[in-house]
């Protein structure tokens, strides 16, 4: 049964509450719902009420343009079934990719995950899921086998390749629909190795030409993530986060180990489920102000980029393969090799400004006071658009960031 809260209800600012504790979100009531029925009462209620619905599972990627709306939960949603023996996983709209992982690793399969286990798979997905695998296997959008969705009218079906809905679903965000459930290819991996190397913050410059070195001729199984980190209290450091679909990456990592100081090292086979134990990020809210953008080249990067400080962490993540190949999705093609990520406290947003210096980002990297058209070429944002005003004329769906806002 579809339970709602309302302003001055007890948990009501608790329910409210995204992933991002800097972000507020002003609504009139908060949905949870435990099934597809739920959302589609909860769709009802919004058109009978003439107000917007927002989808957060979690909040993750939460910017706050959710003003007046009901924000609608779907943790309740939690559907997880792996068929091993055709490679396919089927989840709700509340299962995290933590979950998922333990219960695909099990069968030597993997989805598509980035690099926390706390995120949903459909939020996530909806964005396009930039992966710790997508220079193998491409997007996590690109994997998915059909979504189970309620529409403007409070409908449910089922969208697969034939439907319109199925390519703005696919990495468009989630302006067009209410997806309950996502079922998705999962790929083979009976092998994996990981794991993250820590140097002084000084040695940056060798570690970032290896990171060069490596990057230029990896093969796509192999995916290098470069970052500079400033925890509150300690001093600075930098470090490479790698994995390997296969056995031993250490042949093709090797230019990092001519590189002396070596802090610590946690390459090594590891379980699939451990993915998220790379990079260590918080499992719990925080509050956080962050930037991305695509890039070409590394050339001066590192004048750019040091001191790291006010920041916490700058992460360059090596992106080609798959996702430099065509793509009959919303997420589309990048051309570029590298994403440029910035994340600090709030009050930050000065500094990372003067690093940014405009270009693309991913949809799923996003950050407030950034909209649709700062992520999609301008052919694509159209054919999203019309998609939206034909599926969604009146507007009841709002996305953290629609793609009928910006330019």
């Amino acid at each position: 049964m579809l339970n709602i809260h309302f302003p001055g209800d007890e948990g009501f600012e608790q329910a409210t509450r995204p992933w991002n504790l800097a972000v507020h979100q002003p609504v009139r009531a908060v949905a949870e719902a435990h099934d597809a029925d739920d959302v589609a009462a909860a769709v009802k209620l919004a058109r009978e009420a003439g107000l917007a619905i927002a989808a957060q599972p979690s909040g993750h990627g939460a910017s706050g343009d959710v003003e007046g709306a009901i924000l609608l939960r779907t943790r309740g949603l939690s559907t997880l079934e792996i068929d091993p023996a055709a490679r396919v996983a089927r989840v709700g709209a509340g299962v995290a990719w933590g979950q998922v992982q333990a219960a695909a690793g099990a069968h030597g399969l993997t989805g598509l995950p980035g690099s926390s286990p706390v995120v949903t798979v459909t939020g996530y997905t909806l964005g396009g899921g930039l992966s710790w695998f997508s220079r193998a296997h491409g997007w996590a959008s690109s994997s998915v086998r059909s979504f189970d969705i309620v529409d403007a009218e409070g409908r449910s079906s089922t969208v697969t390749r034939d439907d319109e809905l199925f390519w703005a679903l696919r990495g468009g965000g989630g302006d067009f629909a209410l997806v309950t459930a996502i079922e998705f290819d999962l790929h083979p991996a009976p092998d994996l190795y990981g794991g993250r190397v820590l140097w002084p913050a000084e040695r940056a410059p060798e570690v970032l030409e290896a990171f060069k070195e490596i990057t230029a001729t990896a093969p796509d199984e192999l995916t290098l993530w470069f970052e500079l980190l400033q925890f509150p209290g300690a001093p600075p450091f930098v470090a490479v986060d790698s994995t390997y679909l296969g056995q031993d990456a250490s042949r093709l990592l090797a230019p990092l180990d001519r590189i002396g100081g070596t802090l610590s090292d946690t390459r090594g086979r590891m379980p699939i489920a451990a993915l998220g134990d790379i990079t260590g990020e918080p499992t719990d809210p925080g509050p956080g102000a962050s930037k991305a953008q695509l890039i070409g080249d590394l050339d001066g990067i590192l004048e750019r980029l040091m001191p790291i400080d006010p920041l916490i962490s700058v992460q360059i993540r090596h992106l080609g393969g798959a996702l430099a190949r065509p793509s009959d999705s919303a997420a589309g093609q990048l051309d570029d090799p590298y994403l440029l990520y910035l994340f600090g406290l709030p009050g930050v947003e000065e500094r990372q400004q003067e690093i940014i210096d405009g270009g693309r980002r991913p949809y799923t990297f996003l950050s407030r006071g950034e909209s649709a058209a700062d992520a999609f070429p301008a052919e694509t944002l159209e054919r999203l658009r019309d998609i939206k005003r034909r599926h969604d004329p009146d507007g009841l769906f709002r996305s953290n960031y629609p793609v009928l806002g910006g330019n």
